[in-house]
This record gives C-alpha cells, sequence and structure tokens, in this order.
C-alpha cells in the first residue's frame, strides 16, 4: 500500500510538473502529456495509421535488414560468439529499445567498439565460444542493461555530457586498431593465439609472414576492395552485402574448402530462444566492471548518435530516456540470447536518409531480419569467414573520426592528451580502464579549470563612463586606495575556495579598508563557499571597513540564507545594482583620505562638494602610476 501511494504521489508531481510547462490554450491530458514520459511509442503510435507514414517506415525497415545481416554476424565474431547471436541482438534490441527510446531514427543493436569490449572482458575468463563463454556473456549483458536501467530511472542522463567527444573518439580511434589487429589473423590466414595482447599480436604475425594463407588473404582482400568501391561508386546499394557476395563467389571459384578457405557455420532456422544469463556470484564479483564500463559506453555511443541525427531531424534527445531504452533492451535482450547492444550510427544514418518517420522502421527491420534468418539462415555455411575479415577491416578503419581527430588537434592541448591516453590506454591496458581514464581526465581537467575561476581586479573608466567598470590589467585606470573592487567569474564551490582565499590574502596587503566582490558571474555557492564569505567580511571588518556584495545571483544564495551567512555578513551589504552599492560605500569612506586622495575615482568623487578640486589647496597632485 505505501509503494502505490509513493508512486500515486510520484506521479501526480510529475502530472503538476507537465501542467505548468503547458501554455494556457492547451487543456492538460494525463494519458497525452504524462504516459508518453514512461511509454515512449505512444506519443508516435497514431501517427502510423497515416498509410504513407507506415509504407515509409517499412522500406527504412527492409533497407535496415540488409544493412544488419552482414554486420550482426561480423560483430558477433568480433565479440567471439557464434554469428547467430549477432542476429539475435539485431532483432530483440531494436525492438525494445525503439519503443522506449526518445530518438525517432536511431537504431540499436549489435556494435563494434561494444563488441571488442565484450570480447575483451570475457575471453580472459572462458574460452571463446563455448557453452560458459555465452553464459558469462549472457550475465554481461544483463549486468550493463540494469546499470543503464538504474541510471535512467536515477535521473542520470544528464551527467552524460561529461564524458567529452575527446574520451569517445580516442577510444573509437583505439578499438578501430584492435579490431583491426585481432583480424589480422582470420585475414591472412595465420594460426596464432586469440588471447594475445596488442603487441604480442604483432609479433607473432610478423614472425610468421612466412605461413600466410594466400587464398584465405585474397579472398579477405577481394571483399574489402569490392566492398569500398561499391561504398565510393554505388553509395545507395549495401556495400558489405555486395562486397560479402563477391568475396564468396571468389572463395568458391578458389576451391571453397579444398583451397584451405574457412567456412562460417551453418545457422540454424529459428528465433532467439528464451536464455538464463549466468547469476553466479564468481560471474557477477567478475564482470561487474566490464559491465559498468559497457553501459556507460553504451549509452555515450547511443547518446552520440541521437544527437548526430538530431541535428538534421530537429527533434530532442532525452537523455534519462535513453538510459532507460538502452537498459531495458539489454536486460530484456539478456534473456533471448543478445548480447549487449547500443546505438548505431551506421544504421541509424541510413535509417534517416531511407526516410523512416517514426521508430517502427527499427521494428520493422528486426522483423525483416527474422523472416530472412528464417528463409536462408541454413545458407550462411556458404559465406567464407575472411570474406566477413575484410568486411571487419572496412568497419574498424570506418571507427576512426579523422576529421573530429583533426579538429581535436587544432582546438586544444587538454583535449588532444585526453584523446591521446585514452586511444593508448584502449591498445595496451583493459578496455574498460581506458574509457575510465579517459572519463576521469575529463574531469580532472573540467575540475582544474572551475576550481580556478578567473579574478579581475576592476575599476571605473574614468575616461568615459565612472560607473562602467574595466579590467585595470586591460587598461591602466586609477583605482581608489580605500576601496579594492574584484570580480569572480565562476562558483564558490570547495574545490576553488583555496585559490581564490590565496589571491585574497595577496589583496589584503594593500591600504584598501573596503573590499567590493561583482557577483554577478558567480551562479553557485556551497556551504565552503559560504563560510569563506563569512569569514572574508568579519577580516575586512576587523580592519575597519566592510565587504560588499553585487548582482549575487538569487539561485546563488539558497545556502547563504539557509545557514544564516547572508545575517552574518549583513543583508545590508548585498546590492543588486553597482550605483547602489557605490552610494553606499562612498558615505563610509574616510574623508581625510578623499581629500588628500590625488583621484576622483568614482563620479560621487566628483560630485562631492566637501572634496576640494584635484590641485587646490589641501588637495595632492598626482598622475595615475
Amino acid at each position: 500500500m505505501k509503494i502505490r501511494d509513493f508512486l500515486k504521489s510520484q506521479l501526480h508531481h510529475i502530472a503538476e510538473e507537465v501542467k505548468a510547462t503547458l501554455p494556457d490554450d492547451i487543456s492538460f491530458d494525463f494519458r497525452k502529456h504524462v504516459l508518453p514520459l514512461f511509454f515512449p511509442f505512444l506519443a508516435w503510435k497514431d501517427e502510423l495509421k497515416n498509410r504513407d507514414t507506415l509504407k515509409a517506415d517499412f522500406m527504412a525497415g527492409v533497407i535496415g535488414a540488409i544493412i544488419v545481416l552482414p554486420q550482426g554476424i561480423a560483430f558477433a565474431m568480433i565479440a567471439g560468439l557464434p554469428p547467430v547471436y549477432g542476429l539475435y541482438t539485431a532483432m530483440i534490441t531494436p525492438i525494445v529499445a525503439g519503443l522506449f527510446s526518445s530518438t525517432r531514427h536511431a537504431v540499436s543493436g549489435p556494435t563494434a567498439p561494444i563488441s571488442i569490449v565484450v570480447f575483451a572482458a570475457v575471453s580472459k575468463l572462458a574460452t571463446e565460444g563455448s557453452a560458459d563463454y555465452i553464459d558469462k556473456v549472457l550475465f554481461l549483458t544483463f549486468m550493463a542493461g540494469a546499470i543503464q536501467l538504474a541510471l535512467g530511472l536515477g535521473r542520470m542522463g544528464r551527467y552524460i555530457s561529461f564524458v567529452s567527444n575527446s574520451v569517445v573518439v580516442g577510444f573509437a580511434a583505439g578499438a578501430a586498431v584492435l579490431t583491426i589487429t585481432n583480424q589480422m589473423r582470420g585475414v591472412l590466414g595465420i594460426d596464432i593465439s586469440s588471447r594475445a595482447a596488442f603487441l604480442e599480436t604483432w609479433e607473432q604475425l610478423l614472425a610468421h609472414l612466412n605461413g600466410i594463407n594466400w587464398a584465405v588473404f585474397l579472398v579477405a582482400a577481394y571483399t574489402l576492395i569490392m566492398a569500398v568501391l561499391v561504398r565510393r561508386y554505388a553509395p545507395k546499394m549495401p556495400h558489405l552485402l555486395v562486397g560479402l557476395a563477391c568475396g564468396t563467389l571468389l572463395a568458391w571459384m578458389m576451391g571453397g574448402p579444398a583451397a584451405n578457405i574457412p567456412f562460417a557455420a551453418e545457422i540454424l532456422r529459428q528465433l532467439p530462444a528464451p536464455s538464463i544469463p549466468g547469476f553466479t556470484a564468481g560471474n557477477f564479483h567478475s564482470l561487474l566492471g566490464e559491465a559498468f564500463a559497457i553501459a556507460i559506453l553504451g549509452i555515450i555511443q547511443t547518446v552520440a548518435v541521437g544527437r548526430a541525427i538530431a541535428v538534421q531531424s530537429g527533434q530532442s534527445i532525452d537523455g534519462n530516456q535513453e538510459l532507460i531504452g538502452q537498459g531495458l533492451s539489454n536486460t530484456v535482450g539478456s534473456f533471448f540470447s543478445c548480447y549487449a547492444g547500443s546505438g548505431s550510427f551506421t544504421r541509424s544514418a541510413l535509417n534517416y536518409e531511407a526516410g523512416a518517420r517514426t521508430p517502427m522502421s527499427a521494428i520493422f527491420a528486426a522483423l525483416v531480419l527474422m523472416v530472412i534468418v528464417l528463409l536462408f539462415a541454413p545458407y550462411a555455411r556458404f559465406l567464407p569467414i575472411p570474406a566477413f575479415g575484410g568486411l571487419i577491416l572496412l568497419i574498424g578503419w570506418g571507427l576512426i573520426d579523422f576529421k573530429h581527430i583533426r579538429e581535436i588537434r587544432r582546438a586544444s592541448k587538454q583535449d588532444n592528451l585526453i584523446l591521446g591516453v585514452t586511444f593508448f590506454a584502449t591498445l595496451f591496458a583493459e578496455l574498460q580502464f581506458a574509457v575510465y581514464l579517459g572519463v576521469l581526465l575529463s574531469l580532472f581537467f573540467f575540475l582544474k579549470k572551475t576550481s580556478r575561476p578567473n579574478i579581475a581586479v576592476m575599476a571605473p573608466d574614468s575616461e568615459h563612463h565612472r560607473h562602467q567598470f574595466i579590467n585595470v590589467i586591460r587598461k591602466k585606470v586609477p583605482e581608489c586606495p580605500q576601496l579594492k573592487i574584484i570580480r569572480i567569474d565562476g562558483h564558490l564551490y570547495f574545490g576553488a575556495i583555496d585559490h581564490i582565499a590565496a589571491i585574497l590574502r595577496d589583496m589584503r596587503k594593500g591600504p584598501e579598508k573596503h573590499l567590493l566582490i561583482m557577483a554577478n558571474g558567480v551562479n553557485y555557492v556551497d556551504l565552503d563557499g559560504a563560510e569563506w564569505l563569512a569569514r572574508e567580511a568579519a577580516y575586512w571588518r576587523k580592519k575597519g571597513g566592510g565587504l560588499y556584495i553585487i548582482r549575487l545571483k538569487i539561485i546563488a544564495q539558497d545556502v547563504m540564507k539557509s545557514g544564516g551567512f547572508m545575517d552574518e555578513i549583513g543583508n545590508e551589504n548585498f546590492f543588486v545594482s553597482k550605483t547602489d552599492a557605490l552610494t553606499a560605500i562612498y558615505k563610509k569612506l574616510d574623508r581625510d583620505s578623499c581629500r588628500a586622495c590625488p583621484y576622483r575615482v568614482f563620479l560621487e568623487c566628483e560630485i562631492d562638494p566637501s572634496l576640494p578640486a584635484i590641485g587646490a589647496p589641501g588637495a595632492r597632485s598626482g598622475s595615475v602610476v
């Protein structure tokens, strides 16, 4: 009963928030405005009543099914799984993700980066392709999905943006090199260990170059070349499928198995069967870290794909809903022989270009793929494995985003470092460690920047408008000997206080007894920041002056009000404008010092009749130094 009441209260709260965002001329409808937040397919199901929309989605789905057929088999091979598991993932994952994701054009399923991480995570624990290996992969998929689902329900989607694009580009480039490296033994026909590390793999390849199977190499190379040519000169044709057909034809012309060319195992005519992931304590402890890495990498890739398509389609992407959609697709998929999937840029871009209008196109693609498998699965035994190796080389090369790498190299040294570290960590360390390292490095530079906010010393522009303050470093203007004015650009939080306090300690050495902080650039003040302001106010009062703050945003005053710090500093010392602040502060300045001052810094100085003119008896003459 308590759970039901809690859910009701949460729904009521969400409904009230939605009502507040609706224009006055639109009446609130719970089923129309609230339910689609939990079941996104309710927002587009009525569009399927339009025959043109349904036809467009179906045609896009047919094209998607043709494209994913060779991809699914190739990606499963990268993940160390039998080919059929890639097809199963391409059937179940896009259906669930399409129903519960926020994007209309992104298509989920097996992808190369996730496949690489799956292989790296499980190959060290079980023999590639074995029953134990498959069991662990399914459990890994369930755990990754559960983590994504928990993050989505916890509304953590907003923090996906903390993972910089440099991390994704660096990891993708490293994953591409690993993909190409892992496929070289199959492309060259050299028998070496599949568990060898990056450098070890190349050492073994170079040591066994005299053992190249030229028939295998020719099939792989021919497949690769034909796929590249079709993509270049006939971009509307499914280049991977055409390349696979050409490689298959060459393999049989060269003699097939008689020429020592390996062929794929037969795929049974059956749809994904229910499966139970290996729920054991051993699997949990050994795969939890990898599952978290896959969960993060998967949602980063999915959101990146969704945003890239949204630039063209103009639709908005909800990070939390994407987490929920991907989480559900992986958890449900793990019970139907699917391994971890995510959004695919290739299939998503093709889906949009093919004219898809709703996520039903991804569902159609999965259904058409099921029909293809039921009709043609046994013929997979005629497909040469080296041909898939050639396709995987092409897929791996496509993972390297040369355009963004060039942009990053030109734009930022920090992003260069993040990209390079993530790239080399991907090659020489555990893949999940590479993701974590890239994210931590991104956060390090972010925190480093926010922990050192800019503090500018300001003064009125005496040549133009005395109520317009300028940075004294950019333009040398006179400062008031009694009032130090600074502008803080950044958050007053625990990570930045030491830096700010150190700068203010140097400023205390001057003759000024008053400090004015221009706080319009401060968006957040935490407890440490509020305590520091209170201590600083106490110091300037003890010195005989005071601390004053201008334009501190209302949102930044929450902690200060609730903790009583505004009362401690003095509510009368908070101002909404420079004019009000200077008028109040000027009355507190020492008049004897003002009379001896060679400058008329403020407008109040010029119009004060009690002050002698500059150069008059009682006034000291001087020039700005």
